[in-house]
């Protein structure tokens, strides 16, 4: 018997930043729920779906979300109630027709995504299913790889990195398990490093430290010395990952490093920085290199290094099907930063992963900055089967949520869990 939706309850809550953001809950005739949260970034591409905020002043600086509950409460449930909750694609297509706009500007992203989510986990109930196996079929068995902040910068901290992430990628190991042990043990490693040279050891949004160091290449260092402490081997076991987000501090062309050393380099100067590094330090992938409309700096950086390391797209793409296929036309880039929010419906997200399928791209599932305690993307990532996900440091409990619920689902798979590194040679 087909499960039909009979209502939805939407409400504010808060995020991890204590902003507003929205909670969905899609109710099933039979009886089956689905619970669903919003996140919400902060170094956000232009082109991504809207994020409707409130503007009332005299409610969280404007931040509310009431607008975008009533949406969810309003016209969303007028349109879908009584509608058969499966298929996903059905759902969403329903969303995207009764919003109307290009980028989700009349209803607003977060109300649509809160609903396109909560009616997943609602059907995956009623089918009787772990949500990664609705969305992945039974072949879902590929646990992700993390790629784990462990010191923040740019618009993540307020330090004197420009670069907004430095990550660990613990790779080598056999398992998912032993890979969040990795990390967890080379995070506290690099806490007692950054403790003993006097350092801050306070955390920025997504649990990363954040220090004031000089340079990104202090950084690399310290993180390198963190996972040698930690009795592991730098490269094989555990490399590292840089995600820059230079749009952040890319002006007319050029990028001006405001908060570390008081620099302005070139396109190709800020390659040859990147190029230094790599060679330097066992890095596996860079993203956000260049600025979100520098296209020509991610080409180049493709020519000179692409067929060395993953690079990957995020604020160039939000997520949306139309940039995916310019950057595969042009040879932009070889993997994607894929973010629910960005597009604003789960089907919309599987339709830009397709995409990268087709094109031999990976794809990393990502999480935002402003997060919630939802694991939706914890089942996503294996759903999806592209063997990456990037959720946040070994600390903060909404980054930690998604870990756990990776562990729970090792757990459930048993035998038929497959972890298995795109990094390794």
């Amino acid at each position: 018997m087909t499960s039909v939706i009979q209502t939805f309850d939407a409400y504010e809550i808060l995020d991890s930043r204590g902003y507003p953001t929205l909670r969905v809950v899609a109710r099933l005739t039979d009886g089956h729920t689905g619970t669903a949260s919003v996140p919400s970034g902060a170094s956000t591409g232009r082109h991504e779906a809207l994020e409707l905020r409130d503007g009332d002043a005299s409610r969280y600086g404007g931040k509310g979300v009431l607008r975008a509950v009533s949406h969810a409460n309003g016209i969303i449930r007028e349109r879908l109630v009584g509608m058969p909750a499966t298929p996903q694609d059905a759902i969403d297509a329903a969303l995207i027709a009764l919003d109307g706009t290009e980028n989700k500007t009349r209803l607003g992203a977060n109300a649509i995504l809160g609903v396109s989510m909560a009616v997943a986990r609602a059907a995956a109930s009623a089918a009787g299913v772990p949500l990664y196996s609705y969305l992945g079929g039974s072949s879902a068995t590929k646990l992700p790889v993390p790629m784990m902040n462990v010191i923040n910068g740019g618009q993540h901290a307020q330090n004197s990195l420009d670069f907004q992430e430095f990550m660990i990628v613990p790779h080598g190991a056999p398992t998912f398990g032993e890979a969040l042990r990795y990390g967890a043990e080379t995070f506290h490693a690099l806490h007692d490093l950054l403790h003993k040279a006097g350092h801050s050891t306070a955390v920025g949004d997504e649990g990363g430290f954040a220090p004031n160091l000089r340079t990104s290449e202090e950084a690399c260092e310290l993180i390198v010395k963190a996972i040698r402490k930690a009795g592991l081997r730098p490269g094989p076991d555990v490399a590292l990952a840089l995600d820059p987000a230079a749009s952040s501090f890319g002006e007319n062309g050029k990028y001006v490093f405001s908060k570390s050393d008081n620099k302005t380099l070139s396109r190709d100067e800020l390659l040859a920085l990147y190029n230094r590094l790599i060679d330097a330090y066992p890095i596996v992938s860079i993203e956000d290199g260049f600025a979100e409309d520098d296209w020509d700096g991610f080409r180049l950086q493709m020519a000179s290094c692409g067929n060395r390391i993953q690079i990957v797209g995020d604020d160039l793409y939000v997520t949306n099907s139309r940039f995916i296929q310019k950057g595969i036309d042009n040879g932009a880039t070889n993997a994607v930063l894929i973010k629910l929010n960005q597009i604003g419906t789960v089907s919309e997200t599987i339709k830009a992963i397709e995409m990268c399928r087709t094109a031999g791209w990976r794809y990393v599932v990502s999480h935002r900055s402003g997060e919630t305690e939802d694991t939706f993307i914890a089942d996503f990532a294996v759903a999806m089967g592209g063997g990456q996900i990037k959720t946040g440091s070994l600390s903060r409990g909404e980054r930690l949520a998604k870990y756990n619920r990776l562990l729970e689902i090792e757990r459930e798979l048993g035998a038929r869990a497959a972890f298995d590194s795109p990094f390794r040679t």
